[in-house]
């Protein structure tokens, strides 16, 4: 049974204007006191982010993810400001943004400057780490997990919203990450294969480093995992462990076939890419693609397939009656999305209450 892990990136924004603030290094300096390197920053200083450890029971990364958050929100209130899990800032105000001052961030700043957009670039997301035994086998677990990707982003969509207006996607996260190099659907690849495109990629300048290899899942170049990169951070703790369950339930059944030497769906990423496409619009509410066949499902019955190609991995892993009820919980309370959207109307249409809700949320533990 793989281990799992989480990263998640959060927004800071001021508790008295709910716009991004630039108080990271002060955050972060207070709560690595108590998390270590469990804290880090990131590209812009209005975010910071966190990484559990690997863990073996959903019940254990619970607990951590919990802690992390936690401790992040206490150091966020001594700063003036608010933790808020949203993958698009609800409210952004003019200017460029700064960025995070590191050398590796300002290369970055210098040789995409066309692709920065401010704090409205503020992108936060949530990504699953499923532990591997080596590059090779994370790469056969990608080839074989990508068709179902769509499907688990339909489940964790959460930011519809982006500087003061409706972007008219459940995932606007989506669309803005895309206009980075080699965002979209991984390509289907051996080890050698990957070695030898990824140096490619570095040596003709399309990325500084092999830590821009941007794909919806990519074998991680620090840790023995497969890193899955497609959900938008969530306000709601359950969902992250939702999709973290099904993940690691659905890596389970496909690392069984690929030691039994089956061989991975062959669906073209033009298709698999118009399937991630549709789930960042619609999430649930509309079709999806079928990862067997490629055609137009509806996304409700896709999740239905989803947690029965998973079931016996989330059997093996004591997981099943956790994740069922979960999922049965999203259906209802809806997703990250169409609770923002709730929100906004329960509101009166004030999208300063929508940040106070999320940053509620956020430290909430269920």
């Amino acid at each position: 049974m793989p281990t799992v892990g989480v990263e998640e990136e959060f927004l800071l924004v001021d508790r008295r204007t709910r716009l991004p603030v630039e108080r990271a290094p002060q955050v972060i300096a207070a709560a690595a006191d108590v998390l270590g390197d469990q804290v880090q920053n990131e590209f812009y200083p209005v975010q910071v982010e966190v990484s559990s450890r690997p863990a073996e029971r959903l019940d254990d990364l619970r607990a951590d993810l919990a802690r992390l958050r936690s401790v992040l929100a206490e150091a966020a209130a001594d700063a003036g400001c608010l933790l808020v899990a949203s993958g698009t800032p609800v409210l952004s105000g003019p200017g460029p943004g700064r960025i995070t001052d590191s050398p590796r961030y300002r290369r970055m700043a210098a040789r995409y400057a066309g692709v920065l957009d401010g704090y409205d670039g503020a992108l936060c997301g949530c990504h699953v780490h499923l532990g591997t035994e080596g590059r090779g086998q994370a790469l056969a677990l990608c080839n074989h997990l990508r068709p179902w990707l769509p499907v688990v982003q339909a489940l964790a969509v959460n930011s519809p919203f982006s500087a003061g207006r409706d972007s008219g996607f459940a995932s606007w996260r989506t669309v803005q990450w895309a206009r980075w190099p080699t965002v979209g659907p991984p390509p289907v690849l051996d080890e050698a294969q990957y070695e030898a495109l990824a140096d490619a990629l570095v040596e003709c300048g399309v990325l500084l480093d092999r830590r821009m290899i941007y794909w919806y899942a990519r074998p991680s170049e620090h840790v023995p995992t497969l890193e899955v990169r497609i959900a938008d951070v969530n306000a709601d703790l359950d969902t992250v462990v939702l999709l973290a369950g099904l993940l690691r339930g659905l890596s389970a059944v496909l690392l069984g076939e690929v030691g039994a030497g089956r061989p991975a769906p062959d669906l073209p990423c033009g298709v698999v890419g118009a399937a991630h496409w549709q789930a960042a619009r619609t999430g649930l509410a509309g079709d999806g693609m079928d990862p067997c066949t490629g055609r137009h499902a509806p996304m409700t019955a896709l999740v239905d397939r989803l947690l029965e190609r998973a079931a016996p991995g989330l059997a093996a892993a004591g997981d099943l009656a956790a994740v069922e009820s979960a999922l049965a919980r999203l259906r209802r309370l809806g997703t990250g999305a169409v609770r923002q959207r709730q929100a906004l109307q329960r509101h009166g249409g004030r999208l300063a209450a929508v940040v106070d809700d999320l940053a509620e949320l956020t430290v909430a533990v269920p």
